[in-house]
C-alpha cells in the first residue's frame, strides 16, 4: 500500500470515530433533557399533594435525577474533550495527505520530464540512424548473399511458465497478441508459432528437439539471482539457474538464431547465451505485464515484415514510448561477436 493510501485510511478511521463521538454526545444530551423533564414532573407532583410521604418520595426522586444529570454532564464534557482531540487528529491526517500529494506530484513531474528527454534523445538517435542509413548496408552482392542464408520459413517456440504460487501473469494474452500481430504481417506464412505451456524442465529439450526453432521465447517469471522460473508437476515454482539455461542453449544452438527472455532480471542470461546464438534479448530489471506484451508483439510484427533484429528491437522500444509505458530502457539486445544487428534478418521476403 502506498504511503498516501495509508494516510487516507487513517483519515477515514478518524472521521468515523468523530462521528461516533458526536452521536454519543447527542445521546447523552437527550438523557439530560429527559432527566430535566422528570424533575419538572416530580416538582409538579410535590406542589399538588399535601401528603408528607409523597412529598418526601418525590424530593428523593428529584435528588437522584440531579445526580444523574451531574454524571451525564461529566460524560458530555469527556466526550467534548475527545471530540476536540479527534478533530486535531483529523487535521493532522489531512495535513499528511496534502504533504504526501505534493511530494507525489513533484516526483511525477520529475519522471515525466525525464521521460520526455529520453524520448527526444531516442528520436534524435532514430533520425541519425535514418540519415546514415546508406552507410549501414554492405554492397549489393553481400546483401544478396546474406538473404540467401535466410530460411523460407522460421519457427517461433513460445515457452510459458506461470506457477500457481507466483503472481499470475497474463501470458495467454501475450501469446494471443504475438500471433495476432504475426498474422497481420507481410510474410505471415513464413512464420510458424508453436507454444508450450506450464513449462517443466523435462519439456524444454523435448520442445527444442521436436520443433527445431529459429527463435526461442521464454515468457514468465525471473529472479534477481539470474534464474528462470519453470514449474513442477504440481504447478509450483522451480528455479533454473543461468548456467543450466546457457548449457541448454549451447547444446541446441545449431539452428537457433534468437533467444528472447521476456522475464524479469534476465539480462545476464541473455548476455551469456549471446556467445552461442546470433542475438538475444533480456530484461535488466522487472518488466510489467503490459510492457512485456506490447514489446514482444511489436518485435515479432517487425520480424514478420522482414526487418532486421536491430530494427525490430528499436521499433518495439518505440511502441512502448508511444503507448506511454515508461519501460523502454528495460529490454536489452545482445549480439554475438562478429555479427551486426542490422544485418540479422530472420524472415526471407518473398
Amino acid at each position: 500500500m502506498a504511503q498516501i493510501d495509508s494516510y487516507r485510511t487513517t483519515l477515514i478511521n478518524r472521521q468515523n470515530e468523530l462521528s461516533k463521538l458526536t452521536s454519543d454526545k447527542a445521546k447523552e444530551q437527550l438523557k439530560i433533557a429527559d432527566l430535566n423533564k422528570k424533575i419538572n414532573t416530580a416538582s409538579d407532583a410535590t406542589r399538588r399533594t399535601k401528603n408528607l410521604s409523597t412529598i418526601n418520595s418525590k424530593l428523593k426522586e428529584i435528588e437522584r435525577y440531579k445526580k444523574d444529570i451531574v454524571s451525564t454532564t461529566k460524560k458530555i464534557a469527556d466526550l467534548e474533550s475527545k471530540i476536540v482531540k479527534k478533530n486535531k487528529e483529523i487535521f493532522d491526517a489531512q495535513k499528511k495527505i496534502d504533504k504526501e500529494q505534493v511530494s507525489i506530484d513533484k516526483k511525477r513531474k520529475i519522471e515525466n520530464d525525464k521521460l520526455q528527454k529520453d524520448q527526444e534523445r531516442s528520436l534524435r538517435n532514430i533520425n541519425n540512424t535514418l540519415n546514415h542509413h546508406n552507410t549501414l548496408h554492405r554492397t549489393t552482392i553481400n546483401e544478396i548473399q546474406e538473404l540467401k542464408k535466410i530460411p523460407e520459413k522460421i519457427t517461433v517456440l513460445f515457452l510459458a511458465s506461470n506457477p500457481i504460487d507466483q503472481v499470475q501473469l497474463r501470458l495467454d494474452e501475450e501469446a494471443r497478441s504475438i500471433t495476432e500481430m504475426i498474422r497481420k504481417t507481410k510474410h505471415r506464412d513464413s512464420v510458424k508459432f508453436e507454444s508450450r505451456w506450464a513449462l517443466q524442465t523435462l519439456d524444454l529439450l523435448q520442445a527444442l528437439n521436436e520443433h527445431d526453432p529459429t527463435i526461442v521465447h521464454f515468457s514468465g517469471h525471473g529472479s534477481d539471482n539470474d534464474e528462470i522460473v519453470f514449474q513442477t508437476q504440481e504447478g509450483i515454482a522451480k528455479l533454473v539457474s543461468k548456467e543450466a539455461i546457457v548449457q541448454t542453449m549451447m547444446a541446441s544452438a545449431d539452428n537457433i538464431r534468437l533467444v528472447f527472455f521476456n522475464t524479469c532480471y534476465s539480462r545476464n542470461q541473455a548476455e551469456a547465451v549471446s556467445e552461442f546464438v546470433e542475438a538475444t534479448i533480456g530484461m535488466n530489471t522487472t518488466i510489467g505485464d503490459k510492457a512485456a506484451r506490447v514489446f514482444s508483439s511489436q518485435f515479432y510484427s517487425a520480424i514478420g515484415f522482414g526487418l532486421s533484429v536491430g530494427k525490430a528491437f528499436q521499433q518495439a522500444k518505440a511502441l512502448l514510448m508511444m503507448e506511454d509505458i515508461p519501460e523502454e530502457s528495460t529490454p536489452e539486445l545482445f549480439i554475438k561477436p562478429g555479427f551486426n544487428a542490422e544485418e540479422i534478418i530472420l524472415v526471407k521476403p518473398k
